[in-house]
């Protein structure tokens, strides 16, 4: 099953995927090295995706985004991934931070800040993991002590994506006692294009894969947010308003896990068939034409099932329970079948300019990312 056979497939869609597909290959895959090498995209390039219509394109028309349903924001993605760009966090931009806005803002907010985003103008990120809590929203430590007409934000974040060149950055962080649960959490919107007094971001991480990809921590000492930044303008509603939104942000990764079994697929089979040893093609031996049976095989069904979800959501079906067996399984999929295709490549598989070398390494962390697999196999387990 393709994406074109699809429920939710439509001709429009289609000419998304076109467009997205060209854009990707003209302005993303020249420029990885470089990206690589600097730790982040351009931040012009920001602007070009905005120019193409790539940002926000769930995003009402009235608030500049391209009026579209979230089909139109995995289109985007899964292009993204076949093209093997992992450094443009659009992701995260479009798919996770522009939604808390524009669900969870008041009227003035989404007025404010999607417009911006959708251009390109404004880069957002999410601020929820903490050096000492992983995927336990209840426990951050990060608090935001009310002043007048603002609060006084302070704490540290860690694993930020976007974090080196984001305007704006959605806070996770306790806005009632330190000791709070669930209803302290509170997500306040910080404005970091003018580099706040007290706000500072920290040196790009050096991971082990998705190099391109802006990474870092962000530091906040006593830093004065205005408090109509806060989201939906009522303290407590963070941790509800998280929640509602995760089941969103895990089927982005499930999307990007299928677009990236596929392109390596693909370009493995393409290998195999032009690679020769002892004398005949590599696809002709039998143990190479049944690994690549059995990728293709998986692939397919994380399509299936991936295509199910994103039907599901976009009827408002989609459950969490549901969501966190596709984000838990298609990225162990993604793992399995990139580390077997690397094994057909040999001794090629190792080396980085292959793009099989280079899925190997970034494919790892949508383990972590989202909340761990762990964490989604305890969810599943608890509804059993």
């Amino acid at each position: 099953m393709t994406a074109r056979q699809a429920s939710w497939w439509t001709p429009e869609l289609a000419l998304l995927r076109d467009t997205s597909r060209d854009f990707f290959a003209r302005e993303a895959v020249p420029a990885q090295a470089r990206w690589a090498a600097q730790r982040s995209v351009d931040r012009g390039f920001w602007n070009l995706a905005g120019k193409a219509g790539l940002l926000c394109a769930a995003v009402p028309e009235e608030y500049g985004g391209g009026g579209g349903s979230f089909a139109h924001e995995a289109v985007i993605l899964e292009e993204q991934a076949r093209a093997g760009d992992t450094a443009f966090g659009n992701a995260i931009h479009s798919s996770i931070v522009a939604p808390y806005i524009q669900h969870h803002g008041t009227e003035e907010q989404r007025r404010r800040w999607l417009p911006g985003m959708a251009s390109g103008e404004l880069v957002g990120a999410l601020a929820m993991t903490e050096p000492g809590t992983g995927s336990d929203v209840a426990a951050i430590r990060t608090r935001a002590v009310r002043e007048g007409d603002h609060y006084l934000l302070t704490g540290s974040k860690i694993f930020i994506s976007n974090g080196t060149l984001c305007d704006l950055v959605v806070v996770v962080c306790k806005t009632g006692p330190p000791s709070g649960g669930r209803e302290a959490v509170s997500l306040l919107v910080v404005e970091t294009a003018q580099e706040p007094a007290g706000f500072r971001r920290g040196a790009p991480l050096d991971k082990i894969g998705q190099h391109g990809q802006d990474t870092c921590e962000l530091f906040f000492d006593q830093v004065r947010v205005p408090a109509a930044n806060l989201i939906g303008g009522r303290e407590g509603l963070g941790f509800v308003q998280a929640m509602h939104q995760l089941a969103q942000e895990r089927l982005v990764i499930a999307v990007v896990a299928v677009a990236v079994m596929e392109a390596v697929l693909e370009d493995t089979i393409r290998y195999a068939k032009q690679r020769t040893a002892f004398g005949q093609d590599l696809i002709a031996f039998q143990n190479t034409r049944f690994t690549l049976a059995e990728c293709r095989t998986e692939t397919t069904i994380a399509r299936v099932f991936v295509d199910e979800c994103i039907d599901r959501h976009l009827h408002g079906e989609l459950d969490a329970q549901t969501v966190s067996m596709a984000k838990w399984w298609t990225t162990q999929k993604q793992n399995d079948v990139v580390s077997r295709c690397l094994q057909v490549h040999g001794g090629y598989g190792y080396m980085s300019e292959y793009p099989v070398a280079r899925a190997f390494v970034d494919s790892r962390v949508q383990m972590i990312a989202g909340g761990t697999n762990e964490i989604m196999k305890e969810i599943i387990g608890k509804s059993l």
